[in-house]
């Protein structure tokens, strides 16, 4: 998954060329030549098909309406050029519209470019996959860069490239924090008796600059003990 600002033709031959899928948000303004493909299209009635999905969000309910152009569609079987000129790729494309039901106020739009098959059963499925790019941009840069890991937008190389090495380790630890917060009783115990990264973070750095411990394990039991956690 990308956002817009890598949806284009290189970066899409170069997955399919090592055997990879791909969902890359497209913007019209950025994708001209799809897009009057799409128009086209358009006009022609069957030539892109839409349904439409009520989806209950737990607060009020969704209008999700999906439309997608797709390389095997019948007679009018056809897929969009990602870009305008001769020996352009022609990729897959879905886009969704969701409104409140009760107000009919847009609440989303976006659109994608894929390699994934289209179909009723598997453009839901696309388009979330697509949206959920979002996810991973708040719930892993975001952490990096403002909890703790102090990681900057544009982090450079330095000399010696001693940047990218500062950064390998960051990613490094980020990394196995994470397996340890889905796989550890007590390193959960700990961050949520903790609370902000930042806590944990500072903790550890004044621990282990006055004690010395054998291992992470022995670390975790210490601090454990010391906040009078269960042991896990």
């Amino acid at each position: 998954m990308t956002d817009d600002l890598h949806s284009h033709q290189p970066l899409c031959q170069l997955l399919l060329e090592h055997q990879l899928h791909f969902i890359m948000t497209c913007k019209e303004e950025s994708h001209q030549a799809l897009y009057r493909e799409v128009e086209l299209l358009s006009r022609v009635e069957g030539a892109i098909p839409s349904m439409t999905v009520r989806h209950w969000n737990g607060r009020y309910h969704e209008v999700r309406s999906y439309r997608w152009v797709e390389q095997d569609f019948g007679e009018l079987s056809r897929a969009v050029p990602v870009r305008a000129g001769a020996n352009a790729l022609e990729v897959n494309w879905c886009e969704i519209t969701i409104t409140r039901e009760d107000t009919g106020n847009p609440l989303y739009h976006n659109a994608w470019i894929t390699s994934h098959e289209l179909s009723e059963q598997t453009v839901p499925q696309v388009a979330a996959a697509g949206r959920a790019h979002w996810k991973v941009e708040n719930e892993n840069f975001n952490v990096l860069k403002n909890q703790g890991y102090h990681f900057e937008h544009n982090y450079g190389h330095g000399q010696q490239h001693l940047s990218a090495v500062l950064l390998t380790l960051l990613l490094l630890a980020f990394l196995i924090h994470t397996v340890l917060d889905l796989s550890c009783a007590r390193y959960q115990a700990i961050r949520q008796k903790l609370g902000a990264r930042r806590t944990f973070f500072n903790d550890l750095r004044t621990l282990t600059r006055y004690l010395y411990f054998s291992g992470w394990d022995e670390l975790l039991a210490f601090m454990c003990q010391q906040l009078e956690l269960a042991p896990g």
